[in-house]
């Protein structure tokens, strides 16, 4: 059974969207049974054009097509959930959460977000096994 990762951001529309675009690219290359999935606690009615854009340069497109809310089974069945926003009270003691709050807005550098995004994905998969 695949596992997986929920990133969360509160629009569900930009650093989520960009973080789960690049764990799972990084996942396929390391042969890891594991998928991320993007949400946010108060979606915006579509993704983030500044990173759906950035995305398409970097060769990547967004698995979701428009944000989706958070959700008690998505936190349930995660096996790590990171956030780039305060999560709401109920979420709060249900899953391992990991905190990226210090992430720039992508809509302000793309390139700086995405920056930091991935060298925190390589420090978060580091030394996890291949499937």
């Amino acid at each position: 059974m695949t596992r997986t990762i929920v990133f969360v951001c509160e629009h569900g529309a930009a650093k989520s969207i960009l973080a789960a675009a690049y764990f799972n690219k990084f996942a396929r290359e390391r042969s890891l049974d594991i998928h991320a999935i993007a949400r946010g606690t108060n979606p915006d009615d579509e993704l983030a054009a500044s990173t759906i854009n950035g995305l398409m340069d970097d060769g990547l497109k967004a698995e979701e097509e428009k944000p989706i809310l958070l959700s008690q089974k998505d936190v349930e069945g995660a096996q790590a959930i990171v956030s780039f926003c305060d999560l709401p009270n109920e979420y709060n003691d249900v899953a391992s959460i990991e905190t990226w709050a210090d992430v720039p807005p992508v809509s302000a550098d793309y390139e700086k977000s995405r920056d930091m995004i991935v060298e925190r994905l390589r420090q978060f998969m580091d030394g996890w096994k291949e499937a």
